[in-house]
């Protein structure tokens, strides 16, 4: 066994705190809005990786970073030079700047929703943060869970970023859902569960780290997706997608809160 971690979420408040002041300095062109957008998506990755040095370990959670944001930009660059993936769309300069047609925080968001969504599915499934090494048909059901639960988020968001932020633009906008094509539900399906999925056969060669992780660090997923939740709830357009919001991801945010309960009572 290995001895547990001992990052600390001050060190990573410090180094955030300094990267988001920086936004604004290195962002002075952009819009206060495509700031306030970028330093919020390097802050929840931040806060993500964060508690994942502390629930999987440093060299996991590292993994799990240099998975999601390769998978993240490669399948975005695909989408918006062939279609492929979400169906096709154009990115506009909304979120800021751009590695090739994608945005850099776009890959940043795919580290932290996976994430998210691998220590949800874990508490729902087996009321434990992280389950460590399994069977490759055990790590197949979990991380579709997982890519559930990444994709319930899109439901409200997608509409949102098209047709209030205006952050990319469709070439198809006669979709079923709200204007947008279902073929982009399948597309984050089968992003977030090949990000989940690959990370997962990673832990094969791990060694389980010893102690439970602080339940500060646990709260963090949890606490980002219920956030966004309420965003989307209270600030969602078309209005419908506020009630689609609250049942779609409460319900499994709800599961999760219940499976950590369990987790800390039998911790203690």
């Amino acid at each position: 066994m290995t001895p547990p971690p001992t990052i600390h979420f001050r060190l990573f408040a410090c180094l955030f705190s300094a990267a988001l002041l920086a936004v604004p300095v290195l962002l002075h062109a952009w819009s206060v809005q495509t700031q306030l957008l970028v330093a919020s998506s390097v802050l929840m990755a931040g806060l993500c990786l964060a508690s994942a040095m502390c629930v999987l370990g440093p060299r996991p959670a590292l993994r799990l970073a240099l998975i999601a944001l390769p998978v993240g930009w490669f399948a975005e660059q695909m989408g918006a030079s062939y279609g492929w993936f979400f169906g096709s769309y154009d990115y506009t300069d909304v979120l800021g700047p751009q590695v090739g047609e994608v945005p850099l925080v776009i890959p940043l968001m795919w580290f932290a929703l996976s994430y998210t969504g691998y220590v949800m599915a874990n508490l729902i499934v087996w009321q434990t943060p992280a389950d460590g090494a399994t069977s490759g048909r055990r790590s197949l059901v979990m991380a579709f869970l997982a890519a559930l639960i990444v994709t319930a988020y899109d439901l409200g968001v997608d509409p949102y970023m098209v047709y209030k932020l205006k952050a990319w633009i469709m070439v198809k906008e006669d979709g079923w859902w709200f204007g947008e094509t279902l073929q982009g539900f399948v597309g984050w399906m089968l992003v977030a569960f090949v990000i989940v999925f690959a990370f997962r056969l990673t832990l094969r060669r791990d060694v389980p780290v010893a102690g439970a992780p602080s339940l500060r660090a646990v709260l963090v997923p949890l606490g980002l997706y219920g956030v966004l939740m309420l965003y989307e709830a209270t600030q969602g357009v078309p209005v419908e997608t506020r009630t689609i919001a609250l049942f779609v991801m409460g319900i499994p945010l709800f599961c999760a809160a219940c499976g950590l309960a369990r987790w800390r009572r039998e911790a203690a």
